[in-house]
Formats: structure tokens, sequence, C-alpha cells
């Protein structure tokens, strides 16, 4: 590992799929939190043909120009979708697909052309389409760091604005703030992470690392300040994890391994994150229809009592099933015994198990039969 550590190339990729780790997971949870999932993933393919035009104008595999082709394009689209979705009946998900799938062909139609001219500059360009990270030198980081620096600067100098117009728009519009112009603003902010992940992810990719990381911190965080950080953290992680991966096994692309460690991120934080998570939710579940059984058995039980004017009256097993439908199970009646709100006893010259209320059990009866009415439920 030291001596992986120690190549050039290794850092540099390192350093650069991290910072867009960061990038893209601190912009995307905003996308999420909007819904606009999709406008990424719109964004990233309409910057194809930004591009081709930025290699047509520069003349070369000039980076800077090939990212602001890209900006360029990224940024119509956002434009011609708002225009689509505000002046007339679509609504956003059909703006996006007309977006996508033509900026999309406009590109692969340029991406052709520039090849069909036969320029040996024009070798590798296809790579933005899944990204090269072997191809980001050091000179890059410092694009992708400054890019960095103004996203962040931009996001905690409008934070107010921007979780205002991510949770509540239309409150944000009532309150007197410019909605149009914060949401184009953070729609600006996406289109310069994709156009920063170009490169190393490429067009087909980006969206899952924008989205990825912004998915997996929403199952942990309560706020949007701690799931902006933990989405930065989290794509960070997936990036410098995927760069290692790939620079250590040969033939394994930088680019899909980031994305396949975000999504196994998303996966496991589906699963496990606490009161989020599915594991957690069947817990819970669970243990929500344990109360709801442990209520019934004890109304069940008082009820049995009443009806015979005895409070420590011996209800069999027959009574129990009749009255819940089912017979509760042993694990259940033991469990309420073990806190001392039942008891089982005899009842010769019967043989089969009886049970009755405790003094406590009768109280606890009594308490959430009080509960039942205050919530308007059945036990």
């Amino acid at each position: 590992m030291a001596e992986l550590l120690s190549s050039g190339i290794v850092q540099t990729v390192l350093m650069g799929a991290a910072l867009l780790g960061a990038i893209s997971g601190m912009l995307g949870a905003f996308a999420v939190l909007r819904r606009q999932s999709l406008l990424g993933d719109a964004l990233a393919h309409a910057a194809l043909p930004g591009v081709c035009l930025g290699f047509l104008i520069a003349g070369a595999r000039d980076l800077g120009a090939i990212m602001a082709g890209a900006f360029f394009t990224g940024a119509l689209a956002a434009l011609v979708m708002m225009l689509i979705t505000r002046r007339t009946a679509l609504k956003t998900d059909a703006a996006l697909g007309i977006v996508l799938s033509v900026f999309f062909a406009m590109g692969i139609v340029l991406l052709t052309h520039v090849q069909g001219q036969g320029r040996t500059a024009s070798a590798g360009l296809e790579t933005f389409l899944f990204g090269q990270a072997a191809a980001i030198l050091r000179a890059d980081l410092w694009i992708m760091g400054g890019v960095g620096l103004a996203a962040l600067g931009v996001v905690l100098a409008l934070w107010k604005e921007f979780k205002l117009v991510s949770f509540d728009p239309d409150f944000a519009r009532a309150n007197g703030l410019p909605v149009l112009p914060l949401e184009a603003a953070l729609t600006v902010l996406v289109a310069l992470a994709i156009v920063v992940g170009l490169q190393l992810v490429g067009v087909v990719l980006m969206v899952a690392l924008l989205i990825a990381p912004a998915a997996a911190a929403r199952q942990w965080t309560r706020s949007l300040g701690a799931m902006v950080a933990l989405s930065a953290l989290i794509g960070a992680a997936s990036g410098a994890g995927g760069a290692l991966v790939s620079a250590a096994q040969r033939g394994l692309a930088t680019g899909p391994v980031v994305v396949l460690i975000a999504t196994g991120v998303v996966l496991i934080s589906l699963a496990i994150a606490p009161e989020r998570g599915l594991l957690w939710q069947a817990l819970a579940a669970r243990r929500a229809r344990a109360r709801i059984s442990d209520r019934r058995v004890l109304a069940t039980l008082q009820g049995l009592a009443a009806a015979h004017d005895d409070t420590h009256y011996p209800a069999e097993r027959g009574m129990l099933k009749t009255a819940l439908g089912a017979m509760p199970r042993s694990t259940r009646l033991e469990g309420l015994e073990a806190r001392g709100l039942i008891r089982s006893v005899t009842h010769p010259p019967e043989t089969t198990p009886h049970w009755e209320l405790t003094s406590a059990g009768h109280r606890e009866a009594d308490r959430l039969a009080r509960k039942t009415r205050a919530e308007g439920q059945d036990p």
C-alpha cells in the first residue's frame, strides 16, 4: 500500500476523486431534497455536446475549453428545461426526458463528426462518456479545488435561502425570496459539479456520484447541515476508495468503481440506518405488533374478570383463543408473566393452563385502556 501511494499518478487520481466526491456530495444533497435527482442526469448528458464544442473551438484537447463548453451546454439545458416547464403544460419529468435525449443526441452527432475528421488530437475524446481518471493532471486539481471552494462559498453565503427553497419553496416565495434565481443558482452549482467530474467519472455515471452520497446521508441525518456534511464525507470516501481499488487492481476503471462503492454505501444505509433503515423499521414494526398483542391479552383477561365479577378470574387457553381469534404465543405470555402482569395458576379439576391478572396487570390494563380511548383506537 505504501508503494502504491508513493506513485504520483495514484496520488493525483486519489486527490481528484476525493475532491470530486466531496463537491458532488455537498451539492447533490440539495438536488435530492428538491426531488430533482434526474436533473443531474439531464445536465450530465447535456454536457457532452459542450465537450465536443470546446474541442472544436480550442482545436485541441484543452481541458479548460472542454470544461467551459460543457458548462455552457449544461447551463443551456437547464434553461431550456425551466422554459419548458414554465411556458408549456408539460411536467418536469417530460422536460427532463426531452432535454436529456435531445442534447445527448447532439453530443453523439458532434462526437462522431469530430472523430470523423481524423485529427489525432481527438483521440480519447470519447473517454468523457465513461471517464478516464488516469488522464487527470496536477493542474486539474487546482481547477477542481477552485470550483469546490467557490461552490462552498456560495452555499455558505446563501445557506438560509437555499435551505428554505429546498424544503418549502412556496413559503420562501411568500416571504419575498427570489425563488427562481435561487433555484437557478443551485442548478448552476450542480452543473459545475458535473463539469468537474466529466474527466473522472464521465457523462453516463456522473449522476450516480451526485445522488448516491446524498441518498445515503439522508438515511442517517435529520438536519440539512448534517446531511450536507455527511454527504460530502461519503462522496470523498467513495472517491478515494474507488481510486485506491482501481490502482491496486489493474484493468479496473476508477469511475465505475467509485460509483459502485457509493452505491454500496447507499444499500448499507438503506438497510441499517437508525429509524429509517429497513432493519430498524422491521424491528419497530415487530415491537409495535408485540405492544398491540400485549394490550389485547391484558384487555381480554380484564374483560373476562369483569364479566365474572372476579378480579382473579383464571382464564384458560380456550377462552383466550376464542376472545383473541388466535392463541397468543407462549413467549408472549411468558414475557407478560416475567413483567409481573399475569401469572399462571392451576384450576382443579381442570388440567389445562390458566392465567390471571396480577394487581400490576390490572393497573397496566387500565392505563392502556385510557391511552386507547385517548387515541381513539380499539384495543
